[in-house]
């Protein structure tokens, strides 16, 4: 029901004028959020390096509404990509292709995204477009094929929820694509999507093993203990070496777990959001774990 409630707020703008002007949200959420600025991404970054963490850093933002916008969004990947060859940092960079202005213009979209592969292999790094609401999933996939055709710098997230992402896994590793495996973070219908938390987690092992058997290098972002568990069980089953993949959790999420990770010899990245338009990622981080929205609650309204 709470789960319900915060995604139903994400897509408030009034609630998000609230938000983001209340002083208690804006502390809760810095535990979620680098900062505002990219200043802010790149001090939050250098301190993961130190602890032996890799960063993918995220501008926030979607659906931009004008292509001046989504010009300016990707102007600001691109000097991500300046700024961490600047500063020798060990990071890449998620994208969204709807603040790239996939609504507006899916040519438009992919002109833009390519620049910034384009400027992440020139610093041979490398750019993870996030996958959004199912609504977007076909686009997504669709251009990080062509796109993927062109250059390795480009790979895809792709989430257990959704029934279709084994076939789209097995598709996108045929191109040699990477890939990033999460459980997903939106509402979608039972047709679309695994309503029962279960068969989620059956389809993130099942996708995870085809993923860890592809011999390509590969994300499996979860902090769920048992996919965590599930994982290491099956690398070394099959004598999989810990540097061919790397686990993937969010800033300031389990970093109890980033640390036994990293204790026990397995590559850690780590997803660094920042910018003002931090909103509805934040919801949507409440969203996933009641203790996040009681926290909040009991600190915003005693």
């Amino acid at each position: 029901m709470l789960s319900s409630i915060f995604h139903r707020m994400a897509a408030s703008p009034a609630m998000g004028r609230w938000m983001t002007t209340n002083a208690t949200a804006r502390r809760f959420a810095a535990r979620f959020v680098a900062g505002e600025s990219l200043d802010d991404a790149v001090t939050a970054a250098r301190k993961l390096n130190v602890a032996q963490r890799m960063v993918s850093l995220d501008y926030l933002g979607e659906s931009v509404s004008s292509e001046a916008e989504a010009r300016a969004a990707a102007a600001t990947a691109l000097g991500i990509f300046d700024r961490i060859a600047a500063e020798n940092l060990d990071a890449n960079v998620s994208i969204k292709l709807t603040q790239m202005g996939l609504d507006i213009s899916e040519s438009l979209c992919e002109e833009l995204v390519w620049s910034i592969v384009e400027r992440a292999a020139g610093y041979r790094n490398f750019v993870r477009i996030d996958m959004e609401g199912s609504a977007y999933t076909e686009r997504t996939v669709a251009i990080c094929k062509r796109l993927r055709a062109r250059s390795p710098s480009v790979g895809v997230v792709l989430q257990s929820y959704l029934r279709r992402t084994e076939q789209d896994a097995r598709d996108l590793v045929a191109m040699g694509c990477r890939i990033r495996l999460c459980k997903g973070a939106y509402r979608e219908p039972a047709d679309v999507a695994y309503p029962e938390k279960s068969d989620v987690d059956a389809n993130y092992i099942r996708v995870m093993q085809l993923l860890q058997l592809s011999g390509i290098y590969h994300g499996i972002a979860t902090h769920d203990p048992r996919m965590i568990a599930a994982t290491q069980e099956f690398v070394a089953q099959h004598d999989i070496n810990r540097d061919h993949f790397e686990f993937q959790m969010l800033y300031g999420i389990r970093t109890d777990l980033q640390e036994r990770l990293i204790r026990e010899g397995f590559r850690v990245r780590v997803y660094v959001p920042f910018g003002k338009d931090w909103f509805p990622y934040f919801m949507r981080r409440l969203a996933e774990r009641p203790a996040n929205v009681i926290f909040f609650l009991r600190h915003t309204f005693r």
